[in-house]
């Protein structure tokens, strides 16, 4: 929707690129507002801009200079009417109720998770490239909400790429949804710290797998390979990870899946005390800088899922140059080759500095 800068508020999500006098946007697209784009905003002299109809908290947008009322019946939209961004916010929004439950102490409802969702992972699964705007929404407050439901999504995907079948493929899901359900028991201060934890803080992080696992041991909504994923997602291929130090064939598939999930949607997320890396640059450093922490064959589903760029996808490289993906390599599902604006042909391949840093959707 079309707004003028005075109706602006902060959490806004930016529905296309804000551009100024050069060739590249001053805001991107998906770009969640905070206080210094506000003032980037007023700096440009941008007067009217476009956003979506939801916030990045989840609720919807209302302009503070409208006196219309809105019916709580008209504020709330099914699912089937929502856009896929309404859609993921109000997933993440209402993850975020159940997850306060749980630090009040309430069991876990795993049923209600698994209504949250199936729904985004099934919209997710008819058009995947949504899966490239995941980490733009995500904040630093919010990042625990937006981190179960897109891990939930990613492990999903995943599982569809390396060919497990759809009932498999609900209970990764909930999997993923689930595996930081533990985080509740963690003290709030630690949640909200906005600095390196300390070793006192991490141990203490580190029961949240153990904590999760007994949260959700006695249901019968979930399969023993996924209560096992919920304990392992921490575990690593080469005995680095905890809680137990398992190694290998010991670390069941749906454990790898979500942990790799885990730590792909980390390191492309803007965190209380670590910046956001692109996509593209993350997953270099998944394949090279992580080997031998994850069985190939996840890593290979990671790739292919992330790197399944259709001919004709708009991206954005790191030198800041725009173009299209024109042919994808087999062996390099992430490195592309791209046609530039000015015709110019790029093997992304070849190149070893240059990557994509933005798909558009």
């Amino acid at each position: 929707m079309k707004v003028h800068r005075g109706e602006i508020q902060l959490g806004c999500i930016v529905a296309e690129d804000i551009m100024g006098l050069a060739a590249n946007p001053i805001i991107p697209k998906n770009t969640v507002l905070e206080e210094e784009h506000m003032n980037i905003l007023q700096a440009f002299h941008i007067n009217e801009l476009y956003i979506e109809k939801t916030k990045a908290d989840g609720n919807p947008f209302k302009s503070p200079l409208s006196s219309d009322k809105v019916s709580d019946q008209e504020e709330t939209n099914s699912q089937e009417t929502m856009g896929f961004v309404d859609l993921y916010l109000t997933t993440v929004k209402e993850y975020k109720k159940e997850f306060l439950n749980w630090q009040s102490g309430t069991a876990v409802n795993v049923a209600r998770v698994r209504e949250l969702i199936l729904p985004i992972i099934q919209e997710v699964e008819q058009n995947h490239i949504y899966i490239y705007s995941l980490q733009h929404y995500s904040t630093k407050k919010e990042y625990l909400y937006h981190h179960a439901v897109s891990v939930s999504i990613i492990s999903a995907l995943i599982g569809k790429k390396i060919g497990l079948q759809s009932g498999q493929i609900n209970q990764l899901a909930l999997a993923g949804a689930l595996a930081d359900c533990g985080m509740a028991k963690v003290s709030p201060h630690i949640l909200s710290k906005d600095q390196p934890l300390t070793e006192s803080e991490f141990k203490e992080v580190k029961l949240h797998t153990a904590n999760g696992y007994k949260m959700i041991k006695d249901t019968p909504l979930l399969k023993t390979e996924t209560k096992l994923a919920i304990f392992q997602h921490h575990e690593r291929f080469d005995g680095t990870g905890y809680p137990a130090s398992e190694k290998s064939e010991r670390i069941h598939l749906y454990s790898q899946i979500v942990g790799i999930a885990d730590v792909f949607h980390a390191m492309t997320s803007e965190r209380m005390y670590r910046s956001k890396q692109p996509i593209f640059k993350v997953l270099d450093m998944i394949s090279k800088d992580l080997f031998g922490k994850f069985d190939i064959k996840v890593v290979e589903g990671l790739l292919q899922l992330m790197g399944d760029l259709r001919t004709g996808t708009p991206v954005r490289l790191s030198t800041g140059e725009f173009g299209e993906v024109i042919y994808t390599k087999p062996n390099a599902f992430t490195s592309p080759i791209v046609k530039l604006k000015n015709e110019e042909i790029v093997d992304l391949s070849l190149q070893k500095d240059i990557y994509i840093t933005e798909v558009f959707i």
